[in-house]
């Protein structure tokens, strides 16, 4: 996660951006950014696409090679990063997933090391990590592990999958042995609703209590705006309720008690409001490999096209369908008259 405040960008003199478009992946930090770049002298590399942040950049390269061309000084913006009082390194997680991933760490840790030497605040946090999911960092404070391969590596061996939220297409009918029971929890009825045998539904974030983590590990409460409609419940209700038909009865009924779980799962996601400090850098920088890279870094999200189309409440919204629609129309084709309700779109 973020090793440091969002609003340490604010701060920095020199800002390296690798393998991530933060004008889609954080928004909100990307305003910093662009504040920063506004109202003060901060230089910014970017190391991935050349693509439009809003604000002007060093484009050092689309290659983790580049990664090497900075440490060994070939580059002219390794001179920038050598003279950086406040620097600050932003890496999307994206760039982690693949087989280069732990050397592209390890580049970006030894650039940190280089980096402190000159640093005027000695225990400035350099390396950060950005995760470009929603809820990404919460799930892996509780140890959750990304992937459906178990699943997809051995279809004969799932007799029932139950899909709480799963709305991706990270498994598909297909891939599944034709006589598994599938049982779907969630709410707008998306693509994990359209394969299930039977759909249970749940309340929208927007309809139930919750705990939600941004980027720096704030854990933070969200409160329902709304009732749920219909039948609809809240998820953690429903599978309690599904826990005692099953004879394997959890041991909470209400709320709090789930929360008093939770703390003793991950004490700091029940710290409303605080910033618990990262061991992970240190930690991490024991296992991470050595050697020469030679990858592409490609952040995920690059074009506005499918930018509000990233969950099951924005995809079931006929307004939001139009939004993409005109933001097409009009990639295609800027001079084509633009309705006036999507005028503000370009």
């Amino acid at each position: 996660m973020m090793n440091d405040r969002m609003v340490g960008v604010e701060d920095a003199d020199v800002l390296l951006l690798v393998g991530t478009n933060p004008r889609y992946e954080a928004p909100v930090l990307n305003a910093r950014i662009r504040k920063t770049f506004l109202h003060s002298d901060i230089e910014i590399g970017v190391i991935g696409p050349n693509v439009d942040l809003t604000y002007d950049f060093t484009h050092i390269g689309s290659n983790a090679k580049a990664l090497d061309e900075l440490l060994a000084g070939k580059h002219e913006f390794s001179k920038v990063m050598a003279g950086a009082k406040k620097p600050m390194i932003i890496l999307g997680s994206h760039a982690l997933k693949g087989k280069s991933g732990p050397r592209i760490f390890s580049k970006i840790l030894q650039m940190a090391e280089r980096l402190h030497l000159h640093s005027a605040e000695k225990e400035r946090k350099i390396v950060n990590i950005l995760h470009h999911s929603a809820s990404e960092v919460g799930a892996l404070d509780l140890g959750y592990k990304a992937g459906v391969s178990a699943i997809v590596d051995a279809p004969q061996k799932m007799k029932l999958l139950y899909m709480l939220g799963a709305d991706e297409n990270a498994i598909t009918r297909d891939k599944l042995d034709p006589h598994a029971f599938i049982i779907y929890q969630g709410h707008n009825g998306d693509a994990g609703a359209e394969m299930a045998d039977i759909v249970i539904p749940g309340a929208a974030y927007t309809e139930k209590d919750g705990t939600y983590v941004n980027t720096e590990g704030r854990s933070q409460k969200g409160y329902p705006a709304v009732a749920p409609p219909g039948d609809a419940r809240h998820d953690w209700k429903i599978i309690r309720a599904i826990s005692e038909v099953a004879g394997k009865k959890l041991p909470y009924d209400t709320l709090p008690e789930i929360r008093v779980r939770l703390s003793e799962i991950a004490p700091h996601l029940t710290r409303y409001g605080d910033v618990e400090e990262s061991l992970f850098l240190e930690q991490v920088s024991q296992l991470v490999e050595k050697g020469m890279v030679d990858e592409d870094i490609i952040p995920p999200q690059l074009e506005l096209e499918h930018f509000w189309m990233t969950n099951s409440v924005t995809r079931a919204s006929p307004t939001m369908a139009e939004c993409v629609k005109a933001a097409r129309n009009y990639k295609e084709n800027p001079y084509l008259d633009v309705p006036k309700q999507h005028s503000a779109l370009v």
